[in-house]
């Protein structure tokens, strides 16, 4: 505040000072104009009047008041070229203390927003690990900037209270077990969630994961996770879901030895796919990388690594561990939501599949996007594939297809049929679809 009345206190003497210089300089102006007047009426065409009507006297007194008014018209001339200077020098110092005032405003505007932003979160551990961090080294030229920031979902700050639940913790002890709390933040928009300093749960007893390729079609022991969490408490409680009402997600999938062993292994010629003929659609060994979106517990990426093929599944826990199982079965898990961004490159993965995540139960818009993330991180000549999309009749034509053709997919193989476990009378299709990438 005291910096704020000095700058305001200094500005109006600059201005005074400003106003000060203008009056004089109006009456130097006078002057000059008198005496350019003068030196007119004496040496114009009415000149002759005077001369000849004065004495020689007359003359020397007119000559000396000649010289001495170019006498005058130089040290005006001089005082000029000194207000000129003195104006210029105030110009740049005003400039100059506006630049100054215009920076403290914006320091001081930062600094609200920022207080504001503390305000709302209430949480020195969440404000502390959104940074911003001053690089050790100062500026970097590869980041363009002398601090790095981490990023958090922009959601996450309409979520406040939930967010401050889940930085709260004691520093370098275990974690809350809050992995409904942090999924319900991700599929809000706060993804990714902010890192925190402390230790997750490990389960109790223990022991060494089954080796490969055994473990790709092992149940894995009950004490590789932490059950807390979860409604079942142990992998026969879920294998066991499959001949319970009521609907569960993925609720045959953890079955390893039923359903699961014989996914993908046929080809009908129509809805379902073989992986096999799949891959022939291209070069052998050229389909080598891969995301399947929503892959449950990893079947597609097990049956994948059985050709030599990574494929990394994205999947959530929701009332289930699937990334633990996938993990288990030596695969890679991706703990994300399909509402983010695939954090791949541009033009670097061979393939892409989904099976009954991509359906209409995601809104138009947001489909649309996931659609695009996909061609994007597809290479050319990359495929994917679209197993069982499910979708209303009435929807096919008018929204899908049109959908599809707009991002620009060549299509290899295209199947629709009737989705009989939805039941017939409701009019639900199914949609198989084997698409490439463009190669230009």
């Amino acid at each position: 505040m005291g910096n704020e009345a000095q700058d305001q206190e200094y500005s109006k003497k600059l201005q005074a000072y400003a106003h000060s210089q203008k009056h004089n300089l109006k009456l130097i102006m006078l002057v000059i104009l008198t005496n350019l007047a003068t030196i007119y009426i004496f040496t114009g065409p009415f000149s002759f009047v005077y001369h000849s009507s004065s004495s020689p006297r007359d003359s020397t007194s007119i000559l000396q008041e000649l010289n001495s008014t170019k006498a005058q018209l130089a040290a005006t001339h001089s005082l000029l070229s000194e207000l000129h200077h003195r104006l210029n020098s105030s110009n740049l110092l005003v400039q100059a203390l506006l630049i100054d005032l215009t920076r403290q405003q914006e320091k001081q505007s930062n600094s609200a927003d920022q207080n504001q932003v503390s305000l709302k979160l209430g949480n020195d551990e969440l404000t502390f690990a959104l940074g911003p961090h001053k690089l050790p080294f100062g500026y970097s030229p590869m980041i363009g900037s002398d601090e790095i920031h981490t990023p958090v979902g922009a959601s996450c700050m309409s979520l406040h209270d939930e967010l401050n639940r889940y930085m709260t913790y004691k520093i370098g002890g275990e974690c809350p077990m809050d992995y409904v709390l942090a999924q319900r933040l991700m599929l809000k928009g706060c993804e990714p969630l902010p890192r925190r300093r402390c230790h997750p749960k490990s389960p109790a007893n223990y022991v060494e994961p089954t080796p490969l390729p055994e473990s790709l079609w092992s149940t894995p022991p009950d004490t590789s996770i932490v059950w807390e969490a979860y409604a079942c408490k142990s992998y026969q409680c879920l294998v066991d879901r499959k001949n319970k009402p009521g609907s569960y997600n993925c609720k045959n999938c953890f079955d390893l030895r039923g359903e699961e062993r014989s996914r993908w292994i046929f080809d009908d010629g129509e809805l379902g796919f073989g992986i096999d003929q799949v891959l022939a659609a291209k070069a052998a060994g050229t389909i080598r990388i891969g995301l399947d979106i929503g892959g449950g517990t990893g079947t597609f990426a097990a049956r994948m690594r059985e050709r030599n093929v990574i494929i990394i599944t994205s999947a959530l826990n929701l009332d289930g561990p699937f990334n633990n199982i996938i993990a288990s079965r030596g695969l890679v898990p991706m703990h994300i939501s399909l509402s983010q961004r695939f954090p791949f490159f541009d033009n670097t993965l061979d393939i892409v599949h989904s099976m009954d995540v991509l359906s209409n139960w995601i809104p138009d818009t947001m489909l649309e996007f996931v659609l695009f993330d996909i061609y994007r991180v597809l290479r050319p000549g990359g495929l994917f594939w679209l197993d069982h999309f499910f979708c209303f009749a009435s929807q096919l034509n008018k929204t899908y297809v049109p959908m599809l053709d707009r991002i620009g997919f060549n299509r290899l193989r295209w199947h629709v049929g009737t989705k009989l476990d939805g039941g017939v009378h409701k009019n639900v299709l199914y949609i198989s679809s084997l698409m490439e990438k463009p190669m230009t």
